[in-house]
């Protein structure tokens, strides 16, 4: 990313602008914006020291204690896709900046069909054959693939055997002599038309397909887009205005969403032109992600709408809550865990705690509900590459961290953002 100073020469014109997506020099440390009371000095000091060692450019943390807000950061400087005078705007990351959230998405969606349940207008038990009209000539066990089996993964297909079917454009444009952009229809009839890789409820294969299925029954059954319903169903009940579904290149960005990086490119699969982009922009088709990982939010709009599943209310009631976090059919892990609908779940002394992370191309995400009253998301615009250290030990050193705050502030900041 651009220095702070190398950014405003770039919006005075004085420097040229760096190619999307490549990997850009870092400054020697990142400017912060947002609130850190001392007492969470610690926490903040997690991240960066996390994000210089990875030399990652726009980050956020933010942190609840007790449902109150209780720290809120942004670090770093990117580029806006805004411009004053035909230039480009130099911004800090601010706590509301919008990041791609990837898998994050999940438990967003899995709460949009908890809501239908909860209404009356769906059956978990309902298959997905016949709420979307599938054939099963493909494979006659499509037919025990239930709405709560694609909620828990539990669907039938295995990534590492056929492939993740949302990150095979290319295959199914071939395949099907469909032109790209592909749509979710085309990967669907795709889909459909090959043999499972396992029994539906015989096992857990993480599968980001079961979740663009799931996309398309909340907006089959409710008659909306999958991104209205999500809005007025599940975040205007809660005061999160900002978040919305993610485009493809960094032209469709909102000036408040940051860039993302990577080392690598791919062959676009936004056309048939062949191009090789920036992985980020147009080596992946982001509108088709929509609901297994298409959203953009902020780290206090996530924390805040995870707020929801803290305890009955305007989105969710208690039953639905518990339907989220429900071992499922096949019981618990070898480490005790479990994957619920949308949150891995694991039961402490008196809590369940839950957790994701999402990854993507240009997008680190992690987001979790611990016990003591603790829940926290953090965003990055860079991920684990072949080459980078390790980025999974972030929750880690965050759950190491905890143990070192001994007072926690009361002051909550949430007014501040919302």
């Amino acid at each position: 990313m651009l220095s702070r100073r190398n950014a405003l020469k770039v919006a005075a014109g004085t420097v040229p602008a760096l190619a999307l997506g490549t990997l850009p020099a870092r400054a020697a440390s990142a400017p912060v914006t947002g609130v850190v009371p001392a007492s969470l000095a610690v926490l903040d000091n997690v991240v960066k020291t996390y994000i210089a060692e990875r030399t990652i450019d726009c980050a956020q943390l933010a942190v609840v204690k007790n449902g109150k807000l209780v720290l809120a950061r942004g670090y770093g400087s990117y580029t806006s896709t805004a411009t004053i005078g035909g230039q480009p705007v130099p911004s800090l990351v601010q706590p509301t900046s919008l990041f791609r959230i990837a898998s994050l998405s999940k438990h967003i969606t899995s709460a949009a069909i908890l809501r239908l349940v909860q209404d009356g207008k769906l059956s978990l038990s309902a298959p997905v054959t016949t709420l979307l009209g599938l054939s099963t000539s493909g494979d006659t066990r499509l037919k025990d693939v239930t709405v709560l089996r694609l909620m828990q993964h539990l669907g039938g297909w295995d990534r590492n055997v056929s492939g993740d079917q949302l990150w095979l454009d290319h295959t199914i444009s071939a395949v099907l002599d469909a032109p790209l952009p592909i749509s979710h229809a085309d990967i669907i009839e795709y889909a459909t038309a090959r043999p499972l890789d396992f029994a539906p409820g015989s096992k857990m294969i993480y599968s980001n397909y079961g979740y663009l299925l799931l996309g398309r029954i909340i907006e089959k059954v409710s008659g909306m887009s999958y991104e209205a319903y999500v809005k007025q169903k599940l975040l205007t009940p809660v005061g999160i205005s900002r978040m919305m579904l993610g485009g493809s290149l960094r032209s469709e960005a909102p000036p408040s969403e940051v860039p993302y990086y990577s080392q690598y490119t791919n062959k676009t699969v936004l056309d048939g032109s062949g191009i090789v982009v920036p992985y980020p922009y147009g080596g992946f088709n982001m509108p088709n992600q929509d609901a297994n990982g298409g959203w953009l939010a902020s780290a206090v709009d996530l924390v805040k709408f995870a707020g929801v599943f803290d305890a009955a209310g305007p989105v969710l009631n208690s039953a639905s809550i518990a339907t989220m976090t429900a071992k499922p059919e096949i019981g618990i892990s070898a480490d005790g865990s479990w994957y619920g609908c949308g949150w891995y779940v694991r039961q402490v002394t008196g809590h369940l705690n839950t957790w994701h992370s999402g990854s993507m191309p240009g997008t680190y995400t992690y987001l979790a509900r611990l016990q003591n009253g603790i829940t926290y998301a953090a965003l990055f615009n860079r991920r684990e590459e072949t080459g980078t250290l390790d980025y999974d030990v972030l929750s880690t050193r965050m759950n190491e961290a905890w143990s070192k705050v001994t007072t926690w502030p009361t002051t909550d900041l949430y007014s501040q953002y919302f």
